[in-house]
């Protein structure tokens, strides 16, 4: 079976650190990228949203990602990113009230950063949201 070396560092943690058969990440030009064992060496931007390893052993593991890197150098990758949750670790409630923030503070008048940053919160409350939901027992 081919494997390559998988390490997902978070801002508060190691989430993901062994052999994985395959890894698929949100990428802010091209939708989702998939990596194979021997794939080739690259650097590129992860964007929000649901990414899908599955490790040495075949079981899947599907988690939201927030904004961040990878790199894959000679079978091996790292993924450094500002958050990674498992969907029972999302807060429903927590990200229903970021979704509900971040819409009135689009709808306010402010400066063009404030919109695009009220726009990224209300991106990643609602990936979080439907990660949650659609994993939900």
């Amino acid at each position: 079976m081919n494997t390559f070396k998988l390490k997902i560092i978070a801002s508060n943690r190691i989430f993901f650190d062994g052999e994985a058969q395959s890894l698929v990440v949100p990428h802010i030009d091209m939708g989702l990228e998939g990596f194979l064992a021997h794939h080739e060496n690259c650097v590129l931007p992860i964007e929000t949203g649901e990414m899908k390893i599955t490790d040495a052993d075949g079981k899947v593991i599907e988690a939201f990602v927030g904004n961040g890197f990878l790199e894959f150098l000679d079978n091996t990758a790292m993924l450094v990113c500002i958050s990674a949750e498992l969907p029972d670790e999302i807060d429903e409630r927590r990200a229903q009230e970021a979704k509900e923030r971040a819409e009135e503070e689009m709808r306010e008048k402010h400066s063009q950063l404030e919109y695009y940053h009220s726009q990224a919160n209300l991106s990643r409350a609602m990936e979080r949201l439907k990660i949650k939901n659609r994993h939900k027992i």
